[in-house]
């Protein structure tokens, strides 16, 4: 018989499918998603620009530093990789904190000894989760997106 193995990651996205499932639809659902906004350079520059005006770039900045994290191939790159992420974003006396709970942050701090490429995942999960319900949205209303979307010749399409 096969085992199954789940990280908890997955479990929590899991856990969130549903209960997102669950919750009513807002006039929020009406415009780009983070994910959108995200994968368009001009959008992502104007709402790292965004959040710098709301004094929390460090969210986003802390979120491309996993990504460019989990692109690494080299393990000795890996680790001193990880080092820096966690002395930049996630030690408490770091400059560019990111707002993680306690348990989070202490087993990323564990997983330094051998980091793996999913070490910040949880972390990951969370500061995108605080960009997408709450930066997200006042940057959709904000003028300099509206600036910008005016301005596009192939202005990002809503979602419906």
């Amino acid at each position: 018989m096969p085992k199954m193995l789940f990280s908890k990651i997955r479990i929590y996205e899991f856990k969130d499918l549903i209960r997102n499932k669950k919750q009513p639809k807002t006039l929020q659902d009406h415009g780009p998603k983070l994910a959108d906004l995200l994968e368009n350079k001009d959008y992502l520059d104007a709402f790292r620009s965004f959040l710098q005006s709301e004094f929390s770039a460090e969210n986003i900045e802390f979120w491309l530093a996993c990504r460019e994290y989990k692109q690494m191939t080299s393990s000795g790159k890996l680790s001193n990789k990880a080092a820096e992420i966690y002395k930049e974003f996630l030690h408490p006396m770091a400059q560019k904190e990111v707002n993680i709970d306690h348990n989070t942050r202490e087993k990323i701090k564990r997983s330094l000894v051998k980091p793996d490429l999913s070490c910040f995942d949880e972390a990951e999960m969370h500061i995108y989760r605080l960009m997408e319900k709450d930066s997200c949205p006042r940057f959709l209303k904000s003028e300099a997106y509206k600036n910008l979307r005016n301005a596009a010749r192939n202005p990002m399409q809503t979602s419906q």
